[in-house]
């Protein structure tokens, strides 16, 4: 008798706990927004690296914007022939970040005075960029930009470009995640190039 109780209710509170943990689902599904960003800040390795620490960011893909070619390699964009340059796109969930706060995350990662280089890497493949891919990114980036014009640490002018998102093309898998899959190796190019140093220098803020 007992054991047929004890059926019984786990019978009745199955269905229960099956709704509570649907709108559990449906309740955190309702909440992440997820948008997309994209941004060209040098080394991609890098790039990918600074978004990562972000809360917020789902995922980060290190690849190639803004050329004419399609399909474009690292051999191809790496010797400047094709127009693009480096790039991350993020998924974020605009819930957590918003795209005004990756924006402040992408100015304080990047050398915005240097064109067609950023630190140790030259050529228009390291050109820094803001590629909005709709009419209200496109203001925030503006507006960011002016701002950070008037409020800027530094007196050289601002080169970052801001322009409309073309075709995104992923780089090559060994370059996802490199940082991860080779600290070492990342961490002595990152140190090499002087990318944080220049960056404390430009910015103000401690290596």
């Amino acid at each position: 008798m007992y054991r047929i109780t004890l059926f019984l209710i786990a019978g009745l509170l199955t269905p229960a706990l099956l709704h509570a943990q649907q709108e559990s689902t449906n309740e955190k599904s309702s909440t992440q927004q997820y948008e997309t960003a994209i941004f060209a800040g040098g080394c991609f390795w890098c790039v990918e690296s600074d978004f990562d620490k972000v809360p917020g960011v789902v995922e980060t893909i290190s690849g190639y914007i803004g050329g004419h070619k399609k399909n474009p390699t690292y051999k191809e964009v790496s010797a400047g022939g094709t127009g693009h340059t480096e790039a991350v796109q993020i998924t974020y969930d605009a819930s957590q970040v918003s795209y005004e706060q990756l924006l402040d995350v992408f100015w304080h990662s990047i050398d915005p005075t240097t064109p067609n280089s950023q630190f140790c890497d030259h050529g228009n493949q390291y050109r820094t960029g803001i590629f909005y891919t709709g009419t209200q990114q496109q203001k925030l980036a503006k507006e960011s930009k002016a701002a950070l014009e008037k409020s800027k640490p530094f007196k050289a002018p601002i080169v970052t470009e801001i322009t409309q998102a073309g075709e995104f093309y992923p780089a090559e898998q060994y370059h996802q995640d490199y940082y991860k899959k080779n600290p070492i190796r990342y961490k002595y190019y990152r140190y090499s190039c002087g990318r944080d140093q220049r960056l404390a220098k430009l910015w103000g803020k401690a290596e």
